[in-house]
């Protein structure tokens, strides 16, 4: 029996007692969440919050009173009077919100809208209108032209918002981007140049573009104009059919013009050739030419434009890649370039490292015959994992391998093997996998740990690869006919060389990053072209946690 008035205490209405009861229904009384929520009305929860928040909190917190904040709203009450009574007069929103504000006491539209509501009143409707809204006007681009010695100015400036591209300018002229342009013998228009043409394309590619349609965002800026030596970057019809002007000779003479300015630039090594396929997956409609590849990006095969690269193991550039490629092609692509090496190398390249998807035995024993060295892998069939199976453990040497990662300690077991009449080195390797990876080499000279440690080095193509999906949008060039990204692909390997040669220059903390990493600490700056008599000139704001050889608080690069 209790006495009377115990429901104010066996039934809490106050928040802070509420919660007490709840907590000590779960301490001492050593009830569930479940049955706490159902008890006072809580969910689960909420009750499990409760006990989390309070575990360790001061027991007084309870019972602290709240201190709910001021329930009036002066601005409004102040123009509330005035806002019913002209709506009642039939004024819209706009008509009220204009009217409050010369009368001292405005509101935004929402507030007006809450006072109106709050007293049952609707909107009024908008007067129709017997003429349109005029369209806002589009401003319209200048037409393209070439940019004569009279049409640059003498002095001023000119802001701009891609000044750091200018940057690069040493670079292209290092690289004699006009002489590259020259012996690839890509085509001219009536009106531009082949030069301007490439170099116009080329300013969306360094500055990260990811289409050609994305010039429209920059297409009134004379400054991005005036890399090209135009007045305004041309219009996105003429960058877009520009390509497809262009023929796969044209970009075999391209590279075959880069190689030498590479190995003066010190950015090919005398670690071999590192060799793989990509595939750039096609957007448009499925019923086209293309043929299907496989697409690691989306893990099946797909209408797809077939891509062959070709990088140096040492300094990571790429040499060389084709866009036009069929799959009956694909397995004697290695051999050709083999072929393109020798003319542009004056010798074959003396270590070709691939996976063992990239070709067919065939073609290796070709390679062997004609004295190529090379590493790939060979696949696993039931029969040889068995053999291998079967060994005794004094059969597996071990070596500790110079490699980041968890595995560092391999244990290899090598055969010779004959395969298409030709002998080869086969080394079974056991590297923290269940079954052993299988090495066919026909280098005599390396050892096992030397083998496998230039193997490993071969994802440095794969690394690569996914460097300029990202900063060059690689993966974002396929359209239905593979000959223009043939083109676009060629670019886009010129943009990666201009950006190491540039990194070449800077602190060494920079010499290893990436080409978007580039991008974002340096070329994304904005600044202005300063024009004096007889100079012209790009000045930039850089970051003052930037420092470099090349570098200080401003830099002056003449164009």
């Amino acid at each position: 029996m209790a006495r009377t008035g115990h429901e104010r205490f066996t039934n809490p209405t106050v928040a802070g007692h509420r919660r007490y009861e709840a907590l000590r229904a779960y301490y001492v009384e050593e009830l569930s969440a479940a049955e706490i929520a159902e008890r006072f009305g809580y969910t689960k929860a909420s009750v499990q919050t409760l006990i989390s928040q309070y575990r360790h909190a001061d027991v007084g917190e309870l019972f602290q009173a709240s201190r709910p904040g001021p329930k009036r709203q002066p601005k409004k009450d102040a123009a509330r009077e005035r806002a019913l009574e002209l709506r009642r007069s039939r004024h819209g929103i706009e008509e009220i919100v204009s009217e409050l504000a010369r009368a001292g006491t405005p509101l935004s539209r929402t507030a007006v809208w809450e006072i109106l509501r709050e007293e049952g009143l609707s909107r009024m409707p908008k007067l129709r209108q017997d003429k349109p809204e005029p369209a806002p006007e589009r401003l319209a681009a200048e037409k393209v032209r070439v940019l004569a010695e009279e049409d640059w100015p003498i002095e001023g400036t000119i802001q701009t918002q891609h000044a750091g591209l200018f940057l690069l300018v040493p670079e292209l002229v290092a690289l004699d981007l006009p002489g590259l342009v020259d012996a690839a013998g890509w085509p001219s228009t009536s009106q531009l140049a082949a030069i301007r043409s490439v170099l116009s394309l080329l300013a969306l590619k360094l500055s990260g573009r990811r289409r050609r349609s994305h010039v429209r965002s920059v297409v009134h800026d004379p400054a991005l104009g005036a890399f090209a030596g135009l007045n305004v970057l041309p219009k996105t019809w003429h960058l877009t059919t520009y390509s497809y002007r262009t023929s796969r000779s044209e970009q075999i003479a391209f590279f075959e013009a880069l190689q030498p300015r590479l190995r003066e630039a010190g950015l090919i090594g005398e670690q071999g050739v590192n060799l793989d396929f990509h595939a750039i997956m096609s957007y448009g409609e499925k019923d086209t030419v293309l043929e299907k590849h496989y697409v690691p990006r989306r893990s099946q095969r797909t209408r797809s434009v077939l891509t062959f690269i070709a990088q140096d193991g040492q300094e990571h550039t790429i040499l060389y890649a084709n866009a036009e490629l069929t799959s009956r092609q694909q397995p004697g692509e290695v051999t050709d370039f083999c072929r393109f090496y020798e003319r542009t190398h004056g010798q074959l390249p003396t270590l070709l490292v691939f996976d063992g998807k990239l070709t067919t035995n065939e073609h290796l024993a070709e390679l062997d015959q004609m004295g190529v060295g090379f590493i790939t892998l060979r696949q696993r069939y039931p029969k040889l994992i068995q053999s291998l199976e079967a060994l005794p453990a004094s059969a597996w040497t071990k070596t500790r391998l110079e490699r980041s990662g968890k595995h560092k300690t391999a244990s290899y077991h090598e055969d010779a093997v004959t395969i298409k009449g030709s002998v080869f080195r086969q080394l079974a390797v056991q590297l923290g996998r269940d079954q052993p990876t299988l090495i066919l080499t026909n280098h005599k000279q390396l050892t096992p740990k030397q083998l496998i440690e230039r193997y490993g080095q071969r994802w440095g193509i794969e690394n690569q690869l996914a460097e300029q999906i990202r900063a060059f949008h690689l993966d974002s060039l396929c359209s239905q006919v593979p000959l223009a990204v043939d083109f676009d692909v060629a670019l886009t390997v010129l943009a990666d060389i201009v950006y190491r040669r540039f990194a070449h220059g800077l602190h060494t903390a920079y010499r290893n990053q990436t080409p978007d990493t580039i991008r974002d600490y340096l070329i994304d700056g904005i600044g202005e072209l300063r024009f004096t008599p007889g100079h012209r000139g790009a000045l930039l704001d850089l970051r003052a946690a930037l420092q470099s050889t090349r570098f200080n608080a401003y830099s002056r690069i003449t164009v």
